[in-house]
């Protein structure tokens, strides 16, 4: 059932029910329990000064297994690494003395005063690491004594280092003209029919919300309209995946409703919807260049409390039901959606409630993973059917594949209803919620 759900492998004798496509920001909230053992063992190797040992375990905690992201050497006491993040590959090396890491953001041919003003107003907003000039490479640094190396200043040094590179390379090179793009030859480029696919629903989803706001009164449904494009772009996030640029964009779509001010939800909407006519207005090959397929280290956002994710998905269909009782079952879907989207995007979540919230765009949006080739189905837009069977199962899997590691989490899914897309995505939002995700 789980090769149904993500199409990870091909069953005895069956074709794979769909193509290995990665959804989503990565989380790096995904440790199994003997990751997180080796967590320990690094700590308790550094406390006993065996540095070398406490570096092997803690690059094979960071190494995701699936994703190959991490490539790790030693002999003795010298050994090399590196990792991906993205768009940049950070490379380092250590021996007895001192562990270093670097990645390269752009090439500048010629020495630019701007550029390197930016670059040190951003120095005074960093920890750890630091820009640095070598010739025409601009690059990122990071660099500790291996007796003060301990797996927390290695973990938090390394993230801050991979995760800026990683944003500041594009914008670097997209605000300055002198600047050009280095080492990125590592990025894999997907199929011309997944972004002819992509393309397609990012045009059709912005489309028809913006064409469904237009239809109401921008005043008195300023809260629904806010939900319906704030939903937008987690789904946009999630299941478009766009790198660069149009990540970058949508970032800044939703610091407009984010962004603490005294200006109404209703002038936010106007200033949301200009900003997704240009996004749509964007040329086909724009938007390719952002459709790429990269490798992760570490989540771009946090992990939380899990009563943090629940309290969003209670807030947002809490406030659902106004729209669902005055006869606005669209709004009150997507408000629905909001409440897990904005988890997803906001937070590293665990992976089983990110397969949980796979498990439900699948259903809401059918249509688009048929058109990236996926087999199966668990919801049938003409007949207005849900696959029951398949849904249950598919949970009852997830939860039989986390049990270890999260012994009580228990989806009830006999709460479920089936008779509408929005009374189905209430009642699973609803058992998300109450999900007890307190791990072994």
């Amino acid at each position: 059932m789980l090769d149904k759900l993500f199409g990870w492998g091909k069953k005895k004798d069956q074709e794979p029910a769909g193509p290995e496509i990665p959804f989503g920001r990565y989380s790096d909230n995904n440790k199994s329990l003997a990751k997180v053992n080796r967590w320990t063992d690094a700590d308790n190797f550094f406390k006993e000064k065996k540095y070398a040992e406490s570096l092997d375990a803690f690059f094979d905690y960071l190494r995701d297994d699936t994703a190959q992201n991490v490539v790790y050497e030693r002999t003795g006491a010298d050994g090399r690494f590196e990792f991906y993040q993205g768009s940049k590959i950070i490379r380092g090396s250590f021996d007895q003395e001192e562990l270093k890491a670097e990645v390269t953001l752009a090439r500048m041919p010629h020495p630019s005063v701007p550029v390197m003003r930016r670059l040190l107003e951003m120095n005074f907003n960093l920890f750890y690491s630091r820009f640095a000039l070598d010739t025409e490479r601009l690059c990122m640094r990071f660099d500790s004594a291996t007796d003060t190396a301990s797996p927390s200043k290695l973990y938090y040094g390394l993230k801050e280092l991979a995760t800026k590179a990683d944003k500041q390379d594009d914008l670097l090179v997209q605000d300055f003209a002198i600047l050009e793009t280095a080492d990125s030859e590592h990025l894999s480029v997907i199929s011309n029919q997944e972004k002819e696919v992509k393309y397609e629903y990012l045009q059709k989803w912005i489309g028809e919300t913006i064409d469904h706001v237009s239809g109401l009164d921008a005043d008195k449904f300023s809260g629904g309209i806010a939900y319906l494009l704030l939903t937008l772009i987690y789904r946009l996030d999630y299941l478009i995946t766009p790198e660069g640029k149009m990540l970058h964009e949508l970032e800044k779509i939703s610091g407009i409703y984010f962004k603490k001010d005294e200006r109404p939800v209703i002038e936010k909407n106007r200033d949301m919807i200009e900003a997704f006519k240009t996004m749509k207005a964007m040329p086909k090959e724009e938007v390719f260049k952002y459709l790429l397929r990269s490798k992760y280290t570490f989540s771009i956002v946090a992990p939380q409390q899990y009563k943090t994710v629940a309290d969003s998905i209670h807030g947002a269909n809490q406030n659902m039901t106004w729209y669902r009782d005055n006869n606005h079952p669209y709004i009150a879907a997507k408000i629905c959606e909001y409440g897990i989207g904005f988890c997803q995007y906001s937070y590293s979540l665990p992976k089983v409630i990110t397969e949980l919230y796979h498990l439900f765009m699948m259903a809401n949006y059918p249509e688009f993973f048929a058109a990236l080739g996926y087999k199966d189905s668990y919801y049938d837009p003409v007949k207005k059917k849900f696959d029951e069977d398949g849904i249950t199962d598919t949970i009852k899997e997830l939860q039989v594949k986390w049990k270890d590691k999260y012994p009580n989490m228990d989806f009830k899914v006999q709460n479920l209803r089936f008779d509408s897309m929005m009374n189905f995505n209430l009642t699973y939002t609803n058992e998300m919620e109450f999900l007890n995700m307190e791990s072994k």
